[in-house]
C-alpha cells in the first residue's frame, strides 16, 4: 500500500517554513519601503530609506557611516571566523584522530559543550570581572611585574568583543568539523602513511579536503551569527563600538522601523552574498 504523494508529505513542513520564515522576511522588505514618519507607521512605497542609508557613500576616499559600520562588522566577523576555525579544527582533529576510545571522545565532547548549557549573556558577562581594570587578568599581570598599571584595552575594546565572539561561537565551528572528520575513512590515512606522507602532508592533502563540508557549514554559522549580533558588541564594546546589528537595534528603539527594516534587508543581502561566495568554493548540496 503506497503512502500519500511526496508533495503532500512535504506540505506541513513547507507551510511552517513559509509562515515562520518567508512571510516575516517579506514583511521586513515591505516595511523597508514605507515612508518614515516620526513615530507612526504609514504604508506606502518609497526608496528613501535606502537612500538615507547610503547618503554620501559615493566618495570611497571618505566612506559614509553605513560603509564604515558594515566594514567594522565584517572585520569582526572575519577575525572571529579565523580564530574559531583554528580552534575548532584543532580541537576536532584531536578528538577525532588522537582520542581512540569512543567513550572518551563522547566524554570530552560533552565537556566542550558544558559552557553552552548556560545563557550566552551569562557567558559573555563572565568576562567582565576577568578583563576589567581591577579584574583578575590585570591584577595578575601587575603581581607578576609584567605591567605597572592596568591594561585599558582588555575591556570595552575590539579585543574584548572578538574574544567574546570566539568564546560564544567556537562550538558552532567545532561540531560540523568534528562530524566531517568522524566520517573520514581511516584506511585513507593508512594509505597516506604507507605512501610515505608526513603528518602535515596527510593533514593538508587528506583531512582538510575531506573536512571542507564541515568547515563550510561552521563558517556559515559563525559569520551569520556575528554579522547580526548586537548584544555582544554593545556590552563588551562599552557601547562605543558600532556594528550593523547595533545600529538596527538603536533605530528600532527610536521607532524608526522603516529605516531599521531597510538596514536589515541590506544586511541580509550581504550575508547571502557571503554564503553564495562560500558555496562557490564548496558545493554544499553535492557534498551532503
Amino acid at each position: 500500500m503506497s503512502g500519500p504523494p511526496s508533495w503532500l508529505q512535504a506540505l506541513p513542513f513547507a507551510a511552517v517554513f513559509l509562515f515562520f520564515f518567508v512571510v516575516p522576511l517579506l514583511l521586513v522588505v515591505v516595511v523597508s519601503l514605507w515612508p518614515t514618519r516620526d513615530y507612526a507607521l504609514e504604508p506606502g512605497f518609497t526608496f528613501d530609506n535606502y537612500a538615507t542609508l547610503f547618503a554620501g557613500c559615493a566618495n570611497l576616499a571618505d566612506p559614509c557611516v553605513t560603509l564604515k559600520t558594515y566594514w567594522s562588522t565584517l572585520r569582526f566577523s572575519l577575525m572571529t571566523w579565523a580564530a574559531t576555525l583554528v580552534l575548532g579544527f584543532a580541537i576536532a582533529y584531536f578528538l577525532a584522530f588522537h582520542v581512540r576510545s569512543t567513550a572518551a571522545q563522547t566524554l570530552l565532547f560533552v565537556v566542550c559543550t558544558i559552557p553552552f548549557w548556560t545563557s550566552n549573556v551569562i557567558r559573555m558577562v563572565s568576562w567582565l570581572p576577568l578583563l576589567g581594570r581591577n579584574g583578575l587578568v590585570n591584577q595578575s599581570l601587575i603581581a607578576l611585574g609584567l605591567t605597572r598599571e592596568p591594561l585599558q584595552w582588555l575591556l570595552f575594546s575590539e579585543f574584548s568583543v572578538v574574544l567574546t565572539f570566539v568564546h560564544l561561537n567556537t562550538m558552532f565551528m567545532l561540531v560540523p568539523i568534528f562530524n566531517s572528520m568522524m566520517r573520514i575513512d581511516r584506511s585513507l590515512l593508512e594509505a597516506a602513511d604507507d605512501a610515505g606522507a608526513s603528518a602535515w602532508q596527510t593533514l593538508w592533502s587528506v583531512i582538510v579536503p575531506l573536512s571542507r563540508t564541515g568547515i563550510l557549514i561552521g563558517s556559515i554559522f559563525v559569520l551569520t551569527v556575528v554579522m547580526g549580533d548586537f548584544v555582544t558588541v554593545g556590552v563588551m564594546g562599552g557601547q562605543q563600538i558600532a556594528s550593523v546589528g547595533k545600529v538596527i537595534q538603536v533605530q528600532t528603539s527610536y521607532l524608526q522601523f522603516p529605516l531599521a527594516a531597510a538596514n536589515a534587508v541590506v544586511l541580509l543581502a550581504v550575508v547571502l552574498l557571503i554564503i553564495v561566495a562560500l558555496n562557490r568554493l564548496v558545493d554544499l548540496r553535492k557534498e551532503l
